[in-house]
């Protein structure tokens, strides 16, 4: 008989073999034995793997809180007046929004006084093109918090086809490095809200899996709750880890073009929009629209399809006025990465300087009108402007200058180009 095979009446460890004489303790269990040696292996190995994971990564009690350098509501607006353009009620109107709301976190680290403020979310509405989606990108740029964007037409309740509102959750972790602390201090942006509107027309076979769902799915992360977020996105199934993300100070902006809206208004108010001063077919005035916008209450939003529930999670309520020609010709030349700067600093590169007349911008700016994009539509015009001489350009030593008049941008003649004297080209391929 083998050494390593000892007879059937002998008792041995089951790990390593050793028989009951061999060991100091052998530690029975059903139909199974363990020896003192091997229990010591085995609390070294646990106690060096505790070890290892405490140094590697840090439990959630041990992880460093997220710090945040708060600014106050003027400071805020004044950051944002840099990057963009008129919007003066909705500036303040988020400023005071987004400092409240880090405020109310910060509140809730220090010793409690016994008052508990409510979570406010802000709603912004307004023309596509108005800056609702530059404002609150700015803001998470100001605040250097963790920045997302998700569009609420491609959200459906859970089940259907389409993406969970949990996923946008997870976006804001991407964001954040998959800092869950960094995350659960982030901004997040739904475009399009206006979009997942209540419809009062479906029949009782059908669900509005697109519309008032999604508005209830929405209201619990928004609201605030612990969200098993997927680490990887897509549908959710029994088997699969999550990763907790708390949304309680997660701040939620929501933006949408909310066409109609303005006609609620009047409703309520007990004017028709027929009674307003018309300018062509039944149309009123930007001016005129925003002063019935700037009236817009709670009610309205829920008569226009909004449930109740959704637009209680929002206090915050703005409008984004629509640009005028003028206000499009500040959007092209003063905020601190306005296009036209863009512009010249990529021809700058190239040695060359390039300049646009007052005409040629106010041309520019009323072509971005027609296109009812509103600042949208500015960088397409641009580019399909310059679009030859960037190609040129970089290929011709020879050009030091480019004027851009308001023929040019009317395609009735080429832009102005001014060349080196043939003296200075002379020198230049002699040395």
């Amino acid at each position: 008989m083998s050494k390593n095979n000892p007879p059937k009446d002998i008792i041995t460890c089951s790990f390593c073999g050793r028989t009951e004489d061999a060991v100091e303790k052998l530690i029975s269990g059903p139909n199974v034995y363990i020896c003192d040696k091997c229990v010591h292996l085995c609390s070294n190995i646990l106690e060096k793997k505790a070890q290892s994971t405490s140094t590697s990564a840090p439990t959630a009690a041990e992880e460093t809180e997220f710090s945040l350098q708060l600014l106050k509501p003027q400071e805020i607006k004044d950051r944002l007046d840099e990057y963009i353009i008129g919007q003066e009620s909705a500036k303040r109107t988020i400023s005071v929004g987004v400092y409240n709301h880090y405020r109310r976190i910060m509140k809730r680290e220090e010793p409690s006084d016994g008052v508990e403020i409510s979570k406010s979310n802000v709603l912004l509405f307004g023309p596509t093109g108005s800056g609702k989606t530059l404002i609150a990108r700015t803001l998470a740029d100001i605040l250097e918090v963790p920045f997302a964007i998700a569009d609420a037409t491609t959200l459906t309740e859970a089940g259907y086809v389409g993406e969970d509102v949990e996923n946008i959750i997870l976006r804001l972790l991407q964001a954040a490095d998959y800092d869950v602390a960094k995350a659960e201090r982030g901004i997040i942006y739904v475009d399009e809200i206006d979009k997942i509107v209540r419809t009062t027309s479906n029949v009782s076979i059908t669900r509005d899996v697109s519309g008032e769902g999604v508005q209830q799915a929405l209201l619990k992360i928004v609201e605030g709750t612990v969200a098993n977020v997927p680490p990887k996105g897509g549908r959710k199934h029994p088997n699969q880890e999550y990763i907790k993300i708390n949304t309680e100070n997660i701040l939620f902006i929501v933006g949408g073009a909310f066409v109609g809206l303005d006609s609620v208004v009047a409703k309520r108010l007990g004017k028709s929009v027929i009674g307003f001063k018309h300018h062509g077919k039944n149309e009123i005035t930007p001016h005129e629209k925003s002063e019935l916008l700037a009236k817009v209450e709670p009610e309205d939003l829920i008569q226009f399809g909004m449930i109740p529930e959704f637009v209680g999670r929002f206090n915050s309520i703005a409008n984004c006025n629509e640009l005028t020609a003028e206000d499009l010709v500040q959007v092209l030349t003063q905020p601190k990465n306005a296009v036209i700067k863009q512009f010249k600093s990529m021809f700058a590169m190239e040695g060359v300087n390039l300049e646009f007349s007052s005409e040629a911008l106010i041309s520019i700016a009323s072509k971005a009108m027609e296109a009812g994009t509103g600042a949208r539509a500015l960088r397409m015009i641009l580019e399909s402007l310059m679009r030859d001489l960037m190609f040129d350009v970089p290929s011709d030593d020879t050009i030091t200058d480019v004027i851009i008049e308001e023929d040019a941008v009317l395609g009735k003649s080429e832009p102005i180009i001014k060349r080196k004297e043939p003296e200075e080209v002379e020198e230049k391929e002699s040395a």
